[in-house]
């Protein structure tokens, strides 16, 4: 079960990007992040990028995420 994320900063929108650069820091990779507005977007899946050579695309909205080191 993930623990909501508390932040300070506003929510970004949730699949409006196309591309997105993720660290290892943001692992496990799930499609809305946290960080994101959820309330209009697909379920949340969850991504794998490692196991993938790096990059992964969520097949809900097609946004492509890329693993930078």
């Amino acid at each position: 079960m993930s623990r909501p994320v508390v932040t300070s900063e506003p929510l970004k929108p949730a699949n409006t990007e196309k591309r997105y650069q993720v660290t290892r820091a943001d692992l496990p990779l799930s499609c809305p992040m946290p960080g994101m507005k959820v309330w209009n977007s697909h379920p949340k899946v969850y991504l794998s990028i490692v196991e993938d050579g790096g990059e992964s695309t969520c097949a809900y909205c097609g946004a492509h995420y890329i693993l930078r080191d």
